[in-house]
């Protein structure tokens, strides 16, 4: 199955919360319970970029400006607007020298430029693994390589991507785009991919890609983000069990989105992707014995803590941690949030989660 293309701004509409006890605990034949995907949730990069608004406002006061969302979901966005922060959608936005921050997705220089010419105090919340990507970009077009950058056009992370190297970047949507896609030397070709797509998708269009063109290039290291691997393949072990899979995440979440169709693929009998908890439908639940749960990498826990509450009030009470890795990665702060105002290394400089469970 082809991922869509998923870069349109989530609706912003307001939260309605449902009462407690609304999903009905019908009999099923066999036993209730729940597979609680592990890794889920927050990696190292969200977290830091989250962590980074946050602490742009305390230290600076609100409001705060961020371009594009910071990470896509529509709770942290809503959280962090109540806090002060003022999400636009590109820098001319942004008053003369007010602080400005740039999202976990990147931005391409002339982002950064037009807010250098500004004089906006920028501070680069970019996931340090994105900018691993934009700095290859830029090795291999300064060795005159073609790059097939494979991600979704629109998104804001390959806008950023192909913005360091313009005219050495060619974006392939999809495995049968690669099928279709003109190089001008084929013995000088290398491809990139976006960090939060499927690995299953990516190695499909890499697979085409190399049938046409036998010389192509790999990257020094996958791109492919650890967080997204490791959901999906934590979210394809608690598929093969389960009879419906409750994905939290938004609309607007490639990873979020991709956890879902890894979930039919890989065996569930049906699988949804919701913001809140209050969007599960009753029927939803009908005959089904075995949940799973998982949430993409920009999902507060909070959020799948409120899944499972609402199915618990359905009967689904025996919950299974089904872990397929541990992760530790830790990424700094952007170097103006280290230190507070009095110059002391404040002791969230570290941005990440210790454990992999999401608990």
């Amino acid at each position: 199955m082809t991922s869509t293309a998923v870069h349109l701004p989530v609706p912003r509409l307001p939260r309605v919360r449902a009462a407690a006890g609304r999903l009905q605990d019908n009999p099923v034949a066999g036993r209730k319970r729940v597979l609680l995907a592990a890794p889920r949730g927050y990696c190292a990069g969200v977290d830091r970029a989250v962590v980074a608004v946050e602490k742009a406002l305390e230290r600076y006061g609100a409001p705060v400006y961020v371009r594009k969302q910071i990470v896509h979901n529509i709770h942290v966005v809503t959280e962090l607007e109540e806090k002060g922060a003022i999400f636009v959608e590109e820098v001319d936005e942004v008053p003369e020298g007010a602080h400005v921050v740039f999202s976990a997705h990147g931005v391409s220089p002339a982002v950064v430029n037009a807010a250098s010419d500004r004089g906006l105090h920028a501070i680069d919340a970019t996931c340090p693994l994105v900018t691993k990507v934009h700095r290859e970009a830029v090795r291999f077009a300064r060795d005159d390589f073609e790059i097939l950058l494979i991600g979704h056009e629109g998104h804001e992370e390959v806008e950023g991507t192909a913005g360091e190297a313009p005219e050495h970047v060619t974006v392939v949507n999809s495995p049968e785009e690669a099928d279709t896609v003109v190089v001008k030397d084929p013995n000088k070709v290398v491809w990139l991919s976006q960090t939060t797509l499927s690995v299953d998708e990516t190695m499909e269009t890499v697979n085409r890609l190399r049938t046409r063109f036998p010389e192509l290039h790999n990257p020094p290291s996958d791109d492919i983000c650890y967080a997204t691997q490791n959901r999906q393949v934590a979210i394809k072990k608690v598929a093969a069990g389960a009879d419906l899979v409750i994905v939290v995440g938004s609309s607007n979440s490639s990873n979020s989105v991709r956890l879902v169709e890894v979930a039919l693929e890989y065996g569930a009998k049906a699988a949804y992707r919701v913001d809140y908890a209050e969007e599960i439908q009753q029927e939803w639940l009908d005959g089904v014995e075995t949940v799973g749960v998982t949430s993409g990498a920009s999902v507060p826990e909070v959020l799948v803590r409120e899944v499972l509450d609402a199915i618990g009030d359905a009967g689904y009470r025996d919950v299974e941690e089904v872990k397929t890795a541990e992760e530790d990665l830790m990424f700094s702060l952007p170097k103006e949030l280290r230190h507070d105002a009095s110059g002391q290394r404040d002791d969230r400089a570290l941005g990440g989660r210790a454990t992999g469970g999401g608990a």
